[in-house]
C-alpha cells in the first residue's frame, strides 16, 4: 500500500529479523548501512512503551548524489530509510519513502529520472526480499 509517499508492505518476520535481513541484503548489494535505530529501546529508556519499531538508514553516494546535484534539498530524504514496525494486532510491516514521492517533493528534473527509477526498483526489490520467505 502507498500513502502520501510512504510504501508499506507486510513482513513475514519479526521486526528485528526483518531489519537484520534488510541490512544483510543492503550490504550484499554493496550499499552502506549508516545507522540502525531501535525506537522501542529508546522509548523504554525514557520510561515509555512502544511496540517493536526499528529504522535502517542506508544508501550509496552513486545513487543519491544525482538527486542532490539536481536539488540539494533531496538530501533531507537521503540516505534512504526503511522502518520495520509491529501494529496493535502483532503484524509486522516494512515502510519506506517512495522514490517518485521524493522526486515530486523536491521537484527533481529529468536529469534525475534514471536515478529515481533505479532507486525505486532497488528499494522495492530489497524490501520485498527482506520481508518475504
Amino acid at each position: 500500500m502507498t500513502d502520501n509517499g510512504l510504501t508499506t508492505i507486510p513482513s513475514e518476520y519479526p521486526v528485528a529479523e526483518t531489519i537484520d535481513r534488510l541490512a544483510a541484503l543492503v550490504t550484499a548489494r554493496g550499499l552502506h548501512v549508516f545507522a540502525r535505530i531501535d525506537h522501542a529501546a529508546g522509548a523504554a529508556k525514557a520510561g515509555m512503551a512502544l511496540r517493536p519499531t526499528q529504522l535502517l538508514i542506508f544508501g550509496n553516494p552513486t545513487g543519491g548524489t544525482p538527486l542532490m546535484q539536481d536539488r540539494q534539498t533531496a538530501g533531507i530524504d537521503l540516505p534512504v530509510k526503511a522502518l520495520a514496525w509491529e501494529d496493535a494486532d502483532g503484524r509486522v510491516w516494512l515502510s519506506y519513502n517512495d522514490a517518485a514521492w521524493i522526486a515530486q517533493r523536491h521537484v527533481l528534473g529529468a536529469e534525475s529520472r534514471e536515478a529515481v527509477e533505479a532507486m525505486a526498483a532497488g528499494l522495492a526489490a530489497l524490501t520485498k526480499a527482506a520481508a518475504s520467505r
